[in-house]
């Protein structure tokens, strides 16, 4: 069985950074892509960023463009998302997210079959 546990979410001042990390277990880690997805309160479920089996492709969103970083250590199982210069929309639940197979960046939510319980990310102004 596939599971998804993410951690390093908290609390943070405008301007500051967070990284986050995604751990798996339950089958060969960099056999798949990855991706993290975000959930305001009110919206619904948002890209942010997506990584291919090896780490050598990469996509975010624009939003974050610049601003995000998503990378893999597939000898750990562990996907991270480094966040630097964080705004007040940037609050949200992040999730991380694996398709059922794929090796490519994914950058749609259908497109991910296991998700993670969520961390909360929240910037305060």
């Amino acid at each position: 069985q596939v599971q998804l546990v993410e951690s390093g979410g908290g609390l943070v001042q405008a301007g500051g950074s967070l990284r986050l990390s995604c751990t798996g277990s339950g089958r060969t880690f960099s056999s798949y892509a990855m991706g993290w997805f975000r959930q305001a309160p009110g919206k619904e479920r948002e890209f942010v960023a997506t990584i291919n089996w090896n780490g050598g492709w990469t996509d975010y969103a624009d939003s974050v463009k610049g601003r995000f970083t998503i990378s893999r250590d597939n000898a750990k199982n562990t996907l991270y998302l480094q966040m630097n210069f964080l705004k007040p929309e940037d609050t949200a639940v992040y999730y991380c997210a694996a398709p059922q197979s794929g090796l490519d960046i994914l950058t749609m939510a259908y497109e991910y079959d296991y998700w993670g319980q969520g961390t909360q990310v929240t910037v305060s102004s």
